[in-house]
């Protein structure tokens, strides 16, 4: 990106329009017999090891076919348009055990697994447990709500597998911050610099020992010659209940609504038709994501559910120290770490 600072516009190949998209397919890779056999013969590997997920590494998981492709991939994540979708994972007919471990052996060719919530859960959960996406004490993965764009709180690279649809809803969409950002600086520069400023965010009762229950971040940043973003909405306004958070102010309020605008707009909202057996990778420092509201079907065997994977990237860009500040880094690599646990877990249902 060169030396990108704020009042810049981002020339990128993660700055990218609908119709950059719809023209390339090269972001989309249907998984071929002899990758599903490879992928198969991994999983049979690491079981007869007695390997559990969360000691799998890239090493234990061989993939000499799938293996380059998947490098390509993170490559994409990283550097190019920061989305990537990998269609074909055989799950109606593989247990739930080996749908995780399979998914979890692609997703160590792409980075490094870290927590997703106080639980230490590295593998998620995307199901409808009852809770609802306004409390200020849950997370919105855990209900059926739609979740307005965003970019999750502690992740590099967001990886979800499909594991079976809704009834009706839930339609996945993602959207260029860089683009995003670019249409902004267009038509008001001044919206684009009252959201480089620092912007108080709840941590929704998952507060590291010692520190305060909310934390400071730019939903844009500038750093080291990259632009990247941060920006869960919901988390803003509900830090707003602390007395000693600072205010939003009049341009932040009006920023993030144009914001929202522009990632909605036909122009720069990318529809994603999620099947099951597809794994979504989007770079979670360039891109910001939605799920609209859905229904499950009645019977609990059919009820949406996706696996997720937080990723770290130990080759990615240089990171503000924000993005550091928020939870610390890995031990593995000191790349931005996620949700502070004592234990690190790969549950292979909803807790």
């Amino acid at each position: 990106m060169g030396h990108i600072r704020l009042g810049d516009r981002i020339n990128h190949p993660s700055a990218w329009r609908v119709a950059d998209l719809a023209q390339a397919k090269d972001w989309i890779h249907m998984l071929g017999e002899a990758e599903i056999d490879e992928l198969a013969d991994a999983v049979a590997t690491v079981k007869s090891l007695g390997l559990k997920i969360v000691d799998i590494g890239r090493d234990d998981f061989d993939l000499p076919l799938l293996g380059p492709v998947l490098a390509k991939v993170k490559d994409n994540l990283i550097n190019g348009r920061g989305v990537a979708l990998v269609r074909g994972v055989p799950v109606s007919r593989l247990s739930r055990e080996d749908a995780a471990i399979t998914y979890w052996g692609i997703g160590v060719h792409i980075g490094e697994a870290v927590s997703q919530n106080s639980m230490g859960h590295v593998l998620g959960h995307v199901k409808d447990v009852g809770d609802k996406a306004d409390d200020v004490n849950t997370r919105g993965y855990r209900s059926r709500d739609d979740l307005p764009f965003h970019n999750d709180i502690g992740a590099e690279v967001i990886g979800l597998l499909c594991l079976h649809e809704s009834k009706s809803g839930g339609l996945s969409s993602v959207a260029s911050a860089a683009a995003i950002h670019n249409e902004m600086l267009k038509r008001n520069p001044e919206y684009v610099a009252a959201l480089a400023e620092p912007l108080y965010r709840d941590r929704r009762g998952e507060t590291p020992e010692g520190e305060d229950p909310y934390y400071p971040m730019p939903v844009f940043n500038y750093h080291a010659g990259h632009f990247t973003v941060c920006y869960v909405r919901r988390f803003i306004e509900s830090a707003q209940r602390f007395k000693e958070v600072p205010r939003l102010s009049a341009p932040q309020i009006d920023a993030m609504a144009m914001m929202m605008d522009l990632a909605y707009s036909d122009e720069l909202r990318l529809d994603i038709s999620f099947q099951p057996g597809d794994i979504q990778f989007v770079n979670n420092l360039t891109m910001l994501h939605t799920r609209t509201e859905f229904e499950d079907y009645p019977e609990p065997e059919r009820k949406r559910h996706l696996l997720r994977l937080w990723l770290a990237e130990p080759d990615g860009w240089p990171l503000p120290d924000a993005f550091y500040a928020r939870y610390g880094a890995t031990a593995e690599s000191g790349r931005p770490a996620g949700i502070a646990a004592p234990t690190r877990t790969a549950p292979l249902e909803a807790e």
